[in-house]
């Protein structure tokens, strides 16, 4: 062996160890699995040439180091990886004459649960394959785990904790820092299945999919594999879809695997074959890190070569700028690709960037786009000094052991994504399909600056084709969404304009008194403001004091040209006025408290949180109920009337 071998094999283990421990323990990629694959193979090429191999090396160990409060514990035997493969012939080569069972190989954590008596007694993680995390109270958690089964014996199944492409979405949709979102579900069922407190599990969605039967005492299943997963299932448990194998069928069943990945609900890294014939798979025995039982299969990913065009560095409402790779456009696995997302500064230099480079794309599991490698690594990408949406400094920060470049302008129009965030809400202008992602998008592609300029997105339809993820569909329901929204109120307009302790019920309150004119709204005084209902000396000051900024001024104008606005006085009455009512429990005929009190205030009257000795009326459904809110009235007097008596008060 060489000291040059020994060197580059060093380097090998130290950098995929840190790649391990980012992945399995922090949640975090710092490189593709595409190059951490290829690092692989190269140390194990190396290993198998020198007959060098390093105790730490990953080529010998599972898993990853625990490094998390949860209790651990020593598994009765080590829990194995498997050996894989890209190539169908080398598959159907490992398969021979014995027949398999071919499954789907599931993307999350595995888990190791532990049946006595009928009842789940424990449940560990697979951790680095000689000891895991205790984890009990959190898979008793998940969905779909059952904590009694039929079978009083001991048991241990294994499978695999997931979280579903749906319910990934769902999570993310809920988190509003476009930083705080989860980059994928692994990340997210790994943080997920390791909670400290069960709660946050349960309200997570995880997903059991069990893959291996270790033990079922005395149960005889006739050395059929088969015979045991037909038996967990009778137990009430989801197992991992399969299809039995052999000579015969197994490209079939790969090529129909292959078909199913775009609807496939769950996310997934490949395919795993396992011999149908227990007895048969004993005898193979194992590896020191395989058992010779099973085989991975990877899917081949359809690779093309393209040039590097840009680098564009996509803005975050905390200041962070993502590097994301435009290129030639090229077609993988059925679309068009031209971004790809180079994830943080640490894989910019790992694969020495540069505008111009040849570079080589795939599809992760044929799904995400990523750079799998460079092939003239000109490493002449400069980071940018200023950033793209403000013009000011930027800085190179460390964030979870990743190097980030980050724009330290705390006025920059990224971090404000939220004032555009209130702009497009659904009390305000009403437009569907601007999310804060969306919006930082615009941002980024400087399509916006002010909140006028999304009105006139309409003139750029080329350039918003061209952003990533916005489709021909996506792009037309946006600016169908913008044009219905043009279209609005001056109530709309106030709460739009994000003045501090404006909402849309004192925005409605200052229309009304306005009788929905939008030059009186602007030019209000502080009297009469005051004068309206709801509105203190703080707001009125607020109020004041933004429309008396000129720049402020100028902005609604630039608005007000963009917009039709309906200034039709609203028909009122008089049957509740100078009545106050408190609204509880649920409604038959209205869709909400919001539309019952609507009508109230149309005919005068006012809506309170609490019933009070100020209230007229507390409406409820149910009149007889305990609630404190029932018995406040009875004890003050109020008169409690049902929703349909409230109707009828109303003229409705």
């Amino acid at each position: 062996m060489t000291n040059e071998q020994q060197k580059r094999m060093d380097e090998l283990i130290s950098v995929l160890t840190e790649a391990s421990r980012a992945y399995y323990d922090a949640a975090q990629e710092i490189m593709s699995n595409y190059e951490y694959d290829a690092l692989y193979d190269e140390l194990e090429a190396l290993e198998k040439e020198t007959g060098y191999q390093r105790e730490e090396s990953p080529t010998r160990n599972v898993g990853y180091t625990v490094q998390s409060e949860l209790p651990k514990e020593r598994h009765p035997s080590r829990m194995l990886s498997l050996d894989k493969t890209k190539s169908r012939e080398e598959l159907q080569a490992w398969l021979g004459d014995q027949t398999g069972l071919l499954s789907w190989k599931l993307d999350g954590l595995t888990v190791v649960l532990h049946y006595a008596d009928g009842r789940l007694a424990k449940a560990v993680t697979r951790g680095n394959g000689d000891i895991g995390e205790v984890i009990t109270e959190n898979a008793k958690a998940f969905v779909n785990v059952p904590r009694r089964i039929a079978w009083r014996g001991d048991c241990i199944i294994r499978g695999e904790a997931v979280i579903r492409y749906e319910d990934f979405e769902r999570i993310n949709a809920s988190i509003e820092d476009a930083d705080a979102k989860y980059k994928n579900p692994r990340n997210l069922c790994s943080g997920s299945v390791r909670q400290l407190d069960p709660r946050v599990t349960a309200e997570r969605s995880v997903r059991f999919y069990a893959f291996t039967l270790t033990n079922a005492e005395g149960v005889d299943f006739g050395g059929s594999r088969e015979a045991q997963m037909r038996w967990m299932a009778e137990q009430g448990f989801e197992v991992v879809p399969y299809v039995r194998v052999d000579a015969s069928n197994l490209q079939e069943a790969l090529s129909h695997y292959e078909e199913e990945i775009p609807d496939f609900p769950i996310p997934s890294d490949g395919l795993v074959l396992t011999l149908e014939d227990l007895v048969y798979a004993a005898s193979l025995g194992t590896t020191a890190k395989f058992p010779r039982d099973s085989m991975a299969f990877k899917w081949a990913d359809q690779q093309a070569e393209t040039t590097l065009r840009e680098i564009e560095w996509s803005p975050s409402r905390t200041g962070l700028l993502n590097p994301v790779a435009v290129f030639d456009p090229v077609e993988l696995e059925g679309t068009t690709v031209r971004r790809a997302s180079v994830h943080n500064l640490n894989m910019v230099e790992e694969l020495a960037l540069g505008i111009g480079d040849t570079i080589r794309v795939y599809k992760a599991n044929m799904i995400i786009p990523q750079i799998s490698e460079n092939l003239t690594r000109s490493g002449n990408l400069e980071i940018p000094s200023a950033c793209p949406v403000c013009g000011g400094r930027t800085a190179v920060d460390a964030m979870n052991d990743s190097k980030v470049l980050r724009c330290t302008n705390p006025d920059c129009l990224a971090k404000q994504v939220k004032r555009f965030s209130l702009f497009v809400s659904r009390d305000a202008m009403n437009i569907e399909g601007l999310s804060e992602q969306t919006l930082l998008k615009l941002i980024g592609a400087g399509l916006i600056r002010t909140p006028d300029d999304i009105f006139r997105l309409h003139d750029h339809k080329e350039e918003l084709l061209s952003l990533d993820g916005f489709k021909e569909k996506l792009c037309a329901n946006l600016l169908s969404s913008i044009e219905k929204a043009r279209a609005t109120t001056p109530t709309r307009i106030l709460v739009s304009l994000g003045i501090p302790g404006v909402g849309a019920a004192t925005a409605a309150a200052v229309a009304k008194a306005c009788r929905q004119s939008w030059e009186k709204m602007e030019s209000l005084t502080e009297e009469e403001l005051l004068s309206i209902d709801g509105v203190g000396e703080v707001l009125a000051h607020d109020y004041r004091a933004f429309f008396s900024e000129e720049g402020n001024r100028a902005a609604v104008r630039r608005l007000i040209e963009q917009l039709t606005i309906d200034e039709t006085p609203e028909e009122t009455g008089n049957r509740a006025e100078g009545k106050t009512f408190v609204i509880t429990g649920s409604l038959e005929h209205f869709a909400n408290r919001k539309d019952l009190k609507a009508a109230i205030e149309k005919e005068g009257g006012k809506v309170a949180g609490s019933v009070s000795g100020k209230t007229d009326y507390l409406i409820t459904n149910t009149p007889d109920s305990g609630s404190s809110k029932n018995k406040a009235a009875r004890e003050l007097g109020v008169a409690v009337i049902t929703e349909e008596e409230a109707m009828r008060l109303l003229g409705l």
